[in-house]
């Protein structure tokens, strides 16, 4: 699992003979092979906003079934095509890169005892970043121990930590501007303006969350934030231009935050043929009662059996 990333990492090197650059090669390599599938998450994700006006009326129409509500949102995901778990694939799929990075960078500089250099791990003895990180206490590039967290280095010497703090700043700097871009065109109706400010700054607190991770790591996260925020300038631009999918969703989830939490759904053209259909005469036999009054204002008696004819 940790060999492919590592034999990577490994061959950017012998290109470059630049540890933080090979590290961004590789984070934009895996943004080249994610952005397919952001692109199409993106499209679905703006196709299911599109179903708002619709979603909001089945939530008003079987507010209290709740069974009857999925069951009814499942057919309007089928009729439509669309999977409502598409816009987390992407996300998914950046979890285990993550998680196989942190440990490759870990694996690289990996020291059997203190102070006695790197043995690093998942990349051949014979290649050239073995050789070079061989017996080595530190990761150096651009001046910057990339072995060492910046909380690491800030404690060790305040002056010569600021270019670690200067990274976790430009850093939340770009998971800001990248959460704007992404707020400035994405609507909930079921959002309110404080959720709305914590999506927008939890981006910027996992940042924060980087000084104590491995300077590699935060160097790999840059380049991608960076590769990230092109990426969300031409979904931008190819989506939400004039007459585009994204300009349409939006208007639909215009519209669902002006519906009210009560409409109700509109009839279908089925109940209307028939509530408008006229409704049949129903004809009721009335028996006349037996002591009905007579023309001349006297109460008619009964015909004695003898008397019937026979």
């Amino acid at each position: 699992m940790f060999t492919p990333f590592a034999w990577l990492v490994d061959t950017f090197y012998s290109w470059t003979h630049n540890y933080a650059i090979s590290l961004g090669l590789v984070a934009v390599a895996v943004m080249l092979l994610i952005t397919p599938l952001t692109i199409k998450s993106t499209k679905g994700m703006l196709e299911m906003q599109q179903l708002q006006p619709e979603m909001k009326r089945l939530q008003n129409q079987y507010r209290g079934d709740r069974q009857r509500l999925n069951e009814e949102m499942m057919k309007l995901y089928q009729e439509h095509k669309i999977n409502p778990l598409a816009s987390c694939l992407p996300l998914l799929a950046q979890m285990p890169v993550f998680i196989i990075m942190f440990r490759v960078i870990h694996g690289l500089t990996y020291e059997p005892a203190l102070g006695k250099g790197f043995a690093p791990k998942y990349i051949s003895e014979t290649s050239e970043l073995y050789r070079s990180l061989l017996g080595k206490t530190e990761m150096r590039a651009f001046g910057l121990d990339l072995a060492r967290s910046p909380l690491e280095a800030i404690q060790g010497s305040f002056v010569k930590g600021l270019p670690y703090a200067f990274l976790i700043v430009v850093l939340c700097g770009l998971f800001f501007v990248q959460q704007r871009m992404v707020a400035s065109r994405t609507t909930s109706p079921t959002m309110s303006a404080g959720q709305a400010k914590v999506m927008q700054y939890l981006p910027v607190a996992f940042a924060v969350f980087q000084v104590f991770l491995l300077t590699g790591l935060v160097i790999y996260y840059l380049v991608q934030a960076i590769v990230r925020i092109i990426q969300q300038w031409y979904i931008t631009r190819h989506f939400y231009g004039e007459g585009g999918l994204g300009q349409a969703a939006q208007e639909a989830s215009k519209k669902a935050r002006e519906m009210k939490d009560d409409e109700p759904a509109k009839p279908s053209k089925q109940k209307n043929e028939q509530s408008q259909a006229p409704s049949k005469i129903q004809s009721k036999r009335v028996t006349a009662p037996k002591d009905r009054p007579t023309p001349s204002g006297r109460t008619a008696r009964p015909t004695p059996p003898s008397k019937r004819k026979k």
